[in-house]
């Protein structure tokens, strides 16, 4: 997501509504498609527009950080079956954030004012807090669609599109899998590649890196009015069924992003020996990133429950490392009714050019960045799923977690004021959500 202004195309507003009234009254939907006037359709034309034949899955997420950003999404998941094993996958997603979000300047022990991300206005920040700008907005509508068949008696391909739009960022993106069965088909070997491109247009023109933020209403100096960049992923993956309970999956990745990596909205402080900031520059970031990650995932049966886990780590030419331990044990219940608990624990180091400031009596380095998000952290998630088999088989899910992360200093000096301040403070959110599949 990018910051904008709050001016918003109503296009895509109305796509959220629409997006919405379909979740909530997808039956209603139904009826009026079969109750219109015949017209003639070629079999597969009735067998698309059939909803009956779909499996459907609609959900709502409500996430929401104490003081930051706030987001609703929904999502709409259809797959239909054409024919032995041939299936068409689509989904619609749409989502709305809004809030406040860090622009990467040091909190201060004085009122600071920034220029907002238009260049036409300008915000204060109090004493000691971190800086926010509070113009934080973006909708986003995204298509995704998936074909996948047999192509002989072990072999399956997939392939498939994506489309997501954004007031400022477009990106479009094409992928496929090809899976062959052996062993008995206790065994699947795969290999899947994508690519995607992605436009930026931010608000304000895409800004040179590392010159000085200006004040309210006058030009920055810019490369443009847009950027592109370009990611190529391509994924090894191995699934083997160890006995009638037992299912482990492994996978090898390797993605290439090339281009426009900057955040046109993010800044780097520059302080004094007092740990007063003297100046405030435009972020600088390499314009090629390469990541890797080895996953595995191993799912049990006992009698009545499930448990789930899994374990990835990545690391990057950034210089940033990564693990990720996620777990969730789905325990069933009586009448249809199910619990699932759900713990995540997640933590990276920085990026080998990440700074939370600069110092004044030093060069500017040629790359730097103040996101904390490329820096040092831990994080956690906590929470549980509850869902329930309706009378008409139908099913109904509600998901309740406590998201926390928490930056970390890599070993920078606060120096001067900054020793007195929260640099790091750390983020908090809710998120809840609910699945309706039918």
């Amino acid at each position: 997501m990018q910051l904008i202004s709050p001016k918003k195309p109503k296009s895509i507003k109305a796509a959220l509504g629409l997006a919405t009234l379909a979740l909530l009254g997808t039956d209603a939907v139904a009826k009026s498609v079969t109750q219109q006037p015949s017209t003639q359709k070629s079999p597969a034309q009735k067998k698309l527009l059939d909803l009956s034949a779909w499996k459907l899955d609609a959900a709502v997420l409500f996430y929401s950080e104490a003081d930051r950003v706030s987001a609703v999404e929904a999502v709409i998941n259809g797959k239909r079956e054409f024919a032995d094993d041939h299936f068409l996958n689509l989904k619609l997603t749409v989502d709305t954030l809004t809030g406040a979000s860090a622009n990467g300047a040091v909190a201060q022990p004085n009122v600071q004012t920034f220029t907002r991300p238009s260049g036409k206005g300008s915000f204060e920040t109090p004493i000691g807090e971190t800086p926010l700008d509070d113009t934080f907005q973006d909708t986003r509508v995204q298509l995704n669609g998936q074909w996948t068949q047999p192509i002989s008696d072990n072999m399956t391909l997939s392939s498939g599109g994506h489309l997501s739009k954004e007031y400022d960022y477009l990106s479009l993106g094409i992928n496929s899998n090809l899976a062959y069965d052996f062993n008995q088909k206790n065994t699947t070997a795969s290999v899947g590649f994508s690519y995607f491109n992605d436009t930026f247009t931010p608000e304000g023109d895409i800004p040179t890196p590392l010159t000085r933020i200006p004040a309210a209403g006058i030009d920055k100096q810019s490369l443009g009015t847009s950027d592109t960049k370009s990611t190529v992923d391509v994924l090894f993956g191995l699934t083997q069924i160890i006995n009638r309970r037992m299912i482990t999956q492994f996978n090898y990745s390797y993605s290439v992003i090339d281009g426009y990596l900057n955040d046109p909205f993010k800044g780097v402080s520059i302080v004094n020996s007092l740990g007063l900031t003297r100046d405030f520059i435009y972020e600088s970031r390499p314009d090629k990133r390469t990541k890797q990650s080895i996953f595995a995932q191993t799912k049990y049966h006992f009698d009545g429950s499930i448990i789930d886990l899994s374990y990835r780590y990545m690391w990057d030419d950034w210089k940033i490392k990564s693990h990720t331990v996620d777990s969730k044990w789905r325990i069933e219940l009586n009448d249809g009714y199910y619990i699932e608990p759900h713990a995540r624990y997640y933590t990276q180091t920085a990026s080998d050019f990440y700074r939370p400031f600069l110092n004044q009596s030093n060069d500017v380095p040629a790359f730097v960045s103040a996101d904390y998000r490329i820096g040092e952290m831990d994080t956690y998630t906590v929470g549980a799923k509850v869902g329930m088999k309706l009378s008409n088989g139908n099913e109904l899910a509600f998901r309740l977690e406590y998201y926390h992360q928490t930056p970390k200093n890599s070993g920078f000096e606060q120096v001067g004021a900054l020793a007195d301040l929260q640099l790091y403070a750390p983020i908090k959110a809710f998120v809840f959500q609910v699945n309706y599949s039918f």
